[in-house]
C-alpha cells in the first residue's frame, strides 16, 4: 500500500481544519506497523482514508493495482470486501446475534473466508460461540470483533486503538490475537494507538504529530505482547 501527499481538509463553519498534511507512506505485506500519535494527530482521519472508509482532499492512495483515492463507492466497496478488516475501539456487534452468528455475517459476502467456527476458537473463544455480546466481557466482545475481521481472511487488518476501552490483562490478551494474526496467517497488521507502549510490538513505527509524519522507526528488536506493560 502506497500513500502519496495525502492531505485531508475539512470545513466547519468558515473554518478549515488541516486533518492530514502531505502524508508518504508505504505499507508492506506481513508487517506489523503502529501509526502512534495523540488525539487530534491524524491517525484516525489516515486509518479511514488507507481503509477505504475516507478519501483524501489531495494526494493519490493506492492498493496493489487498486487506485483508492478518487475511487467511487462501488470500488471502494469492493476493496472493503475483498481485502481489508477492521477492528475499532468499541465492537460494534450486533446485539441480537451470538458470537458465532456476528462473525458467520461477514463469511457469508466474502470470498475465501475461514470457517467461523474455527476462526473463533483461534481467539480461544470456541466455548462461548453460543453467547450474545451481552454475556460476554469487554475483551471477550473485541476479540469477537477480531475474530469476524480475521474470518474474511484479509490482506490488512486496520485496528483503531484496539485496547482502549480495556484493562490492562484484556488487552494484552487482545494484542496476543493480532500478533498471532500477523505471524500464522501473514496478514498486514496496522494499529493506530496513543499508547507508545503497543509500540514495542511493532516491526515499524509511525509517528504522526499535527497531521504530518514526524518520524518513522522500524524495530529490529520487537517485542512479544507478552513482554509488554503500560
Amino acid at each position: 500500500m502506497r500513500a502519496r501527499g495525502v492531505s485531508k481538509t475539512y470545513r466547519l463553519g468558515e473554518v478549515e481544519v488541516h486533518a492530514l498534511r502531505g502524508i508518504d507512506l508505504e505499507l508492506e505485506d506481513g508487517e506489523f506497523v503502529v501509526i502512534l500519535g495523540a488525539s487530534g494527530s491524524g491517525k484516525s482521519t489516515l486509518l479511514n482514508i488507507l481503509g477505504g472508509l475516507d478519501t483524501p482532499t489531495h494526494g493519490e492512495v493506492r492498493y496493489r493495482d487498486h487506485l483508492l483515492s478518487g475511487a467511487d463507492d462501488r470500488a471502494l466497496t469492493r476493496y472493503r470486501r475483498e481485502h481489508v478488516g477492521f477492528v475499532f475501539q468499541f465492537f460494534n456487534l450486533l446485539p441480537s446475534l451470538t458470537a458465532l452468528e456476528n462473525v458467520e455475517l461477514v463469511t457469508e459476502i466474502a470470498q475465501n473466508a475461514l470457517s467461523p467456527r474455527e476462526v473463533l476458537e483461534r481467539v480461544g473463544l470456541g466455548d462461548r460461540l453460543r453467547h450474545f455480546p451481552s454475556q460476554l466481557s469487554g475483551g471477550e466482545q473485541q476479540r469477537v470483533a477480531i475474530a469476524r475481521a480475521l474470518a474474511k481472511r484479509p490482506d490488512v487488518l486496520f485496528c483503531d486503538e484496539p485496547t482502549g476501552s480495556l484493562d490492562y490483562p484484556t488487552g494484552k490478551r487482545v494484542l496476543e490475537v493480532l500478533e498471532q494474526a500477523n505471524r500464522e496467517l501473514g496478514t498486514l497488521v496496522v494499529v493506530i494507538t496513543h499508547n507508545a507502549a503497543i509500540a514495542q510490538m511493532a516491526s515499524r513505527v509511525v509517528r504522526l504529530s499535527s497531521g504530518s509524519i514526524a518520524e518513522v522507526r522500524l524495530n529490529p528488536h520487537r517485542a512479544s505482547s507478552e513482554a509488554i506493560s503500560w
